[in-house]
Parts: structure tokens; sequence; C-alpha cells
């Protein structure tokens, strides 16, 4: 299976989360954490992308949003 083709870029600071990267073809948001993982979250509507962009605790935001709502897969990027 071929991964996502991520177009959208934003960076954003934050405490938990780095990077994020929205494909609005597959619906696919890309969230690079601090720590270093990556997860796809599935199925996620573009306003919830926009919501979490601009909401001012993207962790906050992602926990009580995304968590038992959409589905996700750990990435492993290349090294």
């Amino acid at each position: 299976m071929k991964p996502p083709t991520i177009i959208l870029k934003q960076r954003m600071p934050s405490t938990v989360i780095s990077p994020m990267h929205y494909d609005p073809v597959t619906l696919t948001l890309r969230v690079l954490f601090v720590s270093g993982l990556v997860y796809d979250y599935k199925e996620v509507p573009e306003e919830v992308y926009l919501a979490m962009k601009t909401s001012g605790s993207k962790g906050i935001y992602l926990n009580q949003h995304f968590k038992g709502k959409y589905a996700f897969e750990k990435v492993k990027l290349p090294t």
C-alpha cells in the first residue's frame, strides 16, 4: 500500500506535537510528536484539522477530539 501524499504542511509551537501534515485527498493527518513518534490519523475531516491547527493546545485538542474517534497507525520513517 502506497503511503498518502502529504500536501499541506504547518509548523506550530507545541510542547508535544512537532509539525503536522494534512492530506485533504486521503483525509490523513500525520502528526510528528516531539518524542520522535509519528502517527497517521485516518478519515479526519479538514475542519477538524483546521480546528486543531488553530487550537491553543495541540496536545489537549488531540486527546479530546482524536482519541477513540479516528483510526490511526504508527509510521516508521526511513532512517
